[in-house]
């Protein structure tokens, strides 16, 4: 599939004021396709610009700015050509519960009790799938697409995993925080995405930034489910930054100096998806 994403962030500042260095998570993730074509533009005009590779393989845009300014504007824009992944062979992952031994994976399974309720959930998806990683996957992404009724919320992080199980509302950050959570409590390392989709549907008719998990399954890799449309994750969907909680995942982090005055956020987001 072919994407052509254009990202509009602008942030409106009361009075004039002086920018910190800014961290900008907008370039897609080179497991996932082919980069066409790649914009940014940034005003005010930085002073220094520099592009690197986090921890967990996202590319990270650092930006320095002088002097005062009463607006920050962030367009990013690019095109992609998508790939599906191979379909998942059966029989080749072991049972759930895990426990493995690889250290690098270990920051993905690590989190607080979620609560009773949601390790009671965990266990009810992974007896109906008899144990079965691939299977409890799925099933987890449809149940969690039937029973939640699914929200716009434009600011904000992720609600607690027993919040979105109990009060069965959430936006696709709380699903994909849900989702991880669930995985996690089976020995199974999950991590959360952010990024754009191809499918239009959203409550209030715009297109947004979009949030889904992804759990490794040892032999194959790092598989992604989108339980806010109850599918897996192929070609209709474009990862800028995958990490193990939301906070890495931000796509623009930073702040400013200067006396404490009203800002305000806006933001933009045209997709154009074909096959």
């Amino acid at each position: 599939m072919r994407f052509s994403v254009r990202h509009e962030t602008l942030y409106r500042y009361a009075t004039p004021v002086t920018l910190a260095a800014h961290r900008l998570r907008l370039t897609p993730r080179g497991d996932g396709g082919r980069l066409l074509l790649r914009a940014l533009v940034i005003e005010p005009e930085p002073a220094a610009i520099v592009e690197q590779e986090d921890a967990h393989g996202n590319v990270l845009t650092l930006v320095e700015f002088g002097g005062a300014t009463d607006l920050l504007r962030i367009d990013s824009q690019f095109e992609m050509e998508t790939q599906a992944p191979v379909p998942l062979a059966g029989g080749a992952v072991p049972l759930l519960p895990w426990a493995l031994p690889d250290a690098a994976l270990a920051p993905y399974l690590e989190q607080p009790d979620p609560g009773a309720a949601v390790r009671a959930f965990a266990q009810s998806m992974a007896d109906v799938a008899r144990g079965e990683a691939p299977v409890f996957l799925d099933k987890l992404t449809e149940t969690l697409f039937a029973r939640t009724d699914r929200r716009i919320r434009d600011t904000g992080y992720a609600q607690s995993p027993e919040d979105t199980l109990l009060r069965a509302v959430g936006a696709c950050r709380d699903l994909a925080v849900l989702f991880i959570a669930c995985c996690r409590l089976m020995g199974l390392p999950a991590r959360f995405v952010s990024g754009y989709q191809a499918r239009a549907e959203s409550v209030d008719g715009k297109r947004h930034l979009h949030a889904w998990p992804e759990a490794f399954l040892p032999g194959i890799g790092w598989r992604g489910y989108d339980p806010t449309h109850g599918t897996r994750v192929s070609d209709g969907h474009v990862a800028l930054c995958a990490a193990p909680g939301q906070a890495e995942t931000m796509p623009v982090e930073g702040g400013y100096y200067g006396a404490l005055t009203g800002s305000e956020l806006s933001y933009r987001v045209e997709i154009v998806a074909e096959e």
